[in-house]
């Protein structure tokens, strides 16, 4: 193993108990592979680990404490999640919950007349609603010719629809010959479950047996079981019975109209995931705020902070109407940063979401956002993403808005996460995202992947600067996160394209940085 990463002893002077003066170099990294092996313990933190001391593509995070931290004085700072609901009782999360001094829980009263009623840890804006469509759906079913992608949307929706129907029959398929293979090796060997070697053990001219025995060796060659393949089912049923469905209508049991932006006396003040697989949220907040250092579940970036929960993805695309009023009510409560891990490739009222980012930039607010996992590059015009920052591929129009992208444990052609899109223009840094250990509803954890996971790894650590530098503007965070990142050289795999440069697709050709961000933030002016 190979590490050529760099850093130059530096000292810190205490100047006040916020202030900091450090003379130093940024952590850079080595300019070939490092290849190596990783720890369950590794595998589990590895996001907040460090190129350097762990040979591992992390954010530097834990370093950054142990060196840069010891013996300053956070103060707390509001990081609103919109997402799926949130499980605001997990046990990684205790006292990490915004609570609005203002409400008095229970009453139905609106106690600080901001419009919603008993909003004591944020705002449901999907109700009770929870399976839905997509835009795309949505735009076809309310035969909306007037968007300018309403014929992409019919072309597509025809297509997916023949191509979900024959997934689903394949897995249906699945799931019936494993089933079958299981109870042919359970009868032949008189027993209700067996292992590999009871498996290899089996003798017999029968050729059932001897099909379902090469059928179960072939799933488990591959780790595929039965959960995996009813999964598949699930996935491709909810396609066919709701996001492509055009007879489907999730937001009937909301009551508001979709289309007006003005109607917002919808919804309610339930927070919470509305069932235990409404995981995506909980996930999300751990990520950013998981209690450090309790000896059991994940290690999230920062503790100095409140998560407000705003409801507003469904399973199925979200509505612009939604994330813009969740974006306003997050700024007009408090919050610094908005993590954003959703997006979806059509948008019925895009500019209802401009609006509200315009504001969240005039409010001083950052806004965090997933880059998508299509594996799909941003700059080409028909791969739109929304919400974005960018007039359909023109400029930006707001300097208070992150694009990320998702990379892995891998210092190696595979450090770029085979899902994640990317652009040189509209992906603005990349941030660990594939296999990330983090908490699900009812107490439990669970690694998934996705630029989902990355959005809220740069939403920790922009909350982790504002806690020890609260001055420092959403313009300004914005820089110093995307300046401060680890530069990286080699060369990577990425959907259909190898050996590329990794610099060739995001806007800074880096990977986020704690440790070299709270070094930036300490030099940094005011704005």
């Amino acid at each position: 193993m190979i590490n050529k990463t760099i850093l130059i002893t530096f000292s810190i002077i205490f100047v006040s108990c916020n202030a900091i003066k450090l003379d130093y170099d940024y952590l850079t990294s080595p300019n070939q592979e490092i290849k190596t092996s990783f720890s369950e313990n590794d595998i589990r933190n590895w996001y907040n680990l460090d190129l350097k001391k762990d040979s591992i593509p992390g954010m530097s995070v834990d370093r950054a404490y142990n060196e840069l931290l010891v013996g300053l004085k956070p103060k707390k700072v509001i990081v609103a999640v919109i997402d799926a609901g949130i499980d605001i009782n997990h046990e990684d999360l205790e006292n990490l919950i915004w609570i609005n001094k203002g409400e008095i829980p229970g009453n139905n009263i609106d106690d600080d007349k901001n419009g919603y009623v008993d909003d004591v840890n944020g705002w449901n804006f999907i109700g009770d609603s929870y399976n839905e469509t997509l835009e795309m759906t949505r735009i076809i079913r309310d035969n909306l010719k007037n968007n300018r992608r309403y014929e992409k949307a019919k072309e597509t929706i025809d297509l997916k629809q023949e191509e979900i129907k024959n997934n689903l029959g394949f897995y249906n398929r699945l799931v019936e010959e494993f089933i079958k293979a299981k109870e042919d090796i359970q009868n032949f060997l008189g027993k209700n479950s067996f292992t590999k070697k009871d498996l290899n053990n089996i003798k017999t001219n029968d050729s059932i047996v001897l099909i379902s025995k090469e059928r179960i060796e072939y799933f488990n060659s591959i780790n595929i079981d039965l959960d995996y393949l009813k999964e598949g089912v699930e996935y491709f049923s909810d396609q066919s019975k709701y996001h492509y469905n055009v007879n489907f209508n999730g937001r009937s049991i909301v009551g508001d109209d979709i289309y007006n932006i003005d109607d917002t006396n919808y919804g309610n003040s339930n927070v919470s995931h509305s069932k235990k697989s409404e995981d995506h949220g909980t996930h999300v907040a751990g990520i950013i705020a998981g209690l450090r250092n309790n000896n059991f579940g994940n290690n999230g970036i920062n503790n100095n902070l409140e998560i407000m929960s705003l409801r507003a993805v469904p399973n199925g695309d979200e509505y612009d109407k939604d994330i813009a009023l969740a974006i306003r009510y997050a700024l007009d409560n408090g919050a610094r940063i908005i993590n954003m891990s959703f997006g979806k490739s059509f948008s019925s009222n895009p500019e209802w979401v401009i609006d509200a980012i315009k504001y969240a930039a005039d409010k001083n607010v950052l806004i965090v956002h997933a880059a998508g996992n299509d594996s799909e590059d941003l700059d080409v015009l028909e791969n739109e993403n929304y919400p974005n920052d960018q007039y359909f591929g023109k400029s930006e129009y707001t300097d208070n808005f992150i694009s990320v992208g998702a990379s892995t444990i891998n210092f190696n052609k595979d450090l770029v996460a085979s899902f994640s899109n990317y652009g040189y223009q509209n992906v603005d840094i990349f941030a660990p995202g594939y296999d990330i250990y983090s908490l699900t509803p009812e107490n439990e954890y669970e690694y998934l992947s996705g630029t989902s996971m990355a959005s809220p790894a740069v939403s920790g650590v922009a909350s982790l600067i504002l806690s020890y530098f609260p001055y420092i503007s959403a313009a300004k965070l914005k820089e110093i996160i995307l300046e401060s990142g680890i530069e990286v050289s080699i060369n990577v795999d990425h959907a259909d394209k190898e050996n590329i440069p990794f610099k060739s697709i995001s806007k800074t050709g880096k990977i986020v940085n704690a440790y070299n961000a709270i070094i930036a933030a300490s030099k940094s002016k005011r704005k």
